[in-house]
């Protein structure tokens, strides 16, 4: 007599019945297994959204701009400075869109004229061009910026970190700067790529000439070119901006540097992602103890079930798929929670909301994986019990 057949719906029955006897167990098996998922989406997930969100900011912000200084000085050389003319022949080069600059001077700024000199908290005072704003992709917080009207008076802009230093905001507070008063017009917010602003007061030209003593010559220039061309103006604009001596000037690519944090974050991410590896593991381990458990403790149904024709195949596809399904309840359970960590993270950081199809897709692959490797060796030993002897209870 040959022995009736399972198929998959009566698999799945048995499997969800053996489960559901012992609720705490499975609940708590299935927990390391959703930890270990949820990790490993989650650090996926933050992962994919900050890419989205640096990918989102460059194309805001453009990754055609270009920023020329002098080079750091070797060898016991000096710095060379810019040329006055840096700026004006930087603009000749066709494929140059827009070039600006901002120049260093030797003034200091101060809430008033009672901080003890030196006193600066790292806040520089450049003199900027008025179309500074435009070329590095920043804006005005609160205030306005430098304009024919005010880039000859005593009137000042503060970058973010420079106002919060300060402790100052409103527009029309006074300043004490190179040793007198500047009204201040204007916050910029955070300028992602030029962070260097952030931390600066910024005047007009005419202003830091007449009253700091300011020489004119740029200190920085700030460059946008053809999208097409950025890699040719950058080989030529060392020659453009400082004709005597090009070895003398540092050309750099600010979106290179967003780019660069991202991959330091991708590396850090992998590491996290190795670790939530290790915890989907560890609640395979645990799948498999509650699996061996569930053996000893059902000798006498698997005795029963032998007695009454089921073959050792049938024995070691219930187990297998009991295992299953614990290690895909904890699976799915765990790529909800790591979606909504994710989901959670994303939205307070202001990001896109990004979840991977394929991490969705490697969470639930894994479980099976584990859950079959889990449930294997249970399943086995389930299968090789003599009828005679489970019954017994030996």
């Amino acid at each position: 007599m040959r022995p009736a057949r399972l198929g998959p719906r009566d698999l799945v029955r048995l499997g969800g019945t053996g489960l559901r006897t012992r609720p705490l167990r499975v609940f708590l098996s299935a927990l390391g297994v959703a930890i270990g998922v949820a990790a490993m989406i989650a650090v996926v997930g933050i992962s994919a959204s900050g890419q989205a969100e640096v990918d989102r900011r460059l194309d805001r912000l453009g990754t055609n701009l270009l920023r020329v200084e002098p080079a750091p000085p070797q060898g016991g050389e000096q710095r060379t400075p810019l040329p006055e003319e840096a700026v004006a022949m930087v603009r000749r080069l066709p494929p140059v869109l827009r070039a600006e600059s901002t120049g260093l001077t030797e003034a200091r700024v101060y809430r008033n004229q009672d901080i003890p000199v030196g006193r600066t908290g790292g806040i520089d005072v450049v003199a900027a061009s008025p179309g500074l704003l435009p070329a590095v992709g920043a804006s005005v917080r609160g205030g306005r910026w430098l304009d024919e009207a005010t880039e000859g008076a005593p009137a000042v802009v503060l970058g973010a970190q420079a106002a919060r230093r300060l402790d100052v905001a409103a527009p029309g507070t006074r300043l004490w700067l190179g040793g007198r008063w500047f009204s201040l017009i204007g916050v910029l917010d955070p300028v992602p790529l030029a962070p260097e602003l952030d931390r600066s007061a910024l005047v007009g030209v005419p202003a830091a000439e007449k009253v700091l003593d300011h020489d004119g010559r740029p200190t920085t220039v700030y460059i946008r070119a053809d999208d097409r061309q950025v890699a040719g103006v950058r080989a030529v604009v060392a020659a453009a901006a400082n004709p005597a001596k090009p070895s003398g000037v540092l050309i750099s690519r600010p979106s290179d540097a967003l780019a660069a944090r991202d991959a330091t974050e991708s590396a850090l991410n992998g590491l996290l992602l190795g670790l939530g590896g290790v915890a989907l593991l560890v609640g395979g381990v645990g799948v498999g103890n509650t699996m061996v458990i569930s053996v000893l403790e059902r000798r006498s149904e698997i005795g029963l079930r032998r007695a009454l024709g089921a073959t050792r195949g049938q024995i070691r596809t219930q187990f297998v798929t009991e295992s299953l399904l614990l290690s895909v309840l904890g699976g799915i359970a765990g790529t909800v929670l790591g979606t909504l960590i994710t989901g959670g993270y994303a939205v307070l950081r202001e990001w896109p909301v990004v979840v991977p199809p394929w991490a969705s897709a490697a969470g639930t692959g894994s479980t099976l994986l584990i859950g079959a490797l889990a449930g294997l060796y249970p399943a086995v030993r389930a299968s090789r019990l003599a009828p005679t002897d489970a019954l017994a209870g030996t």
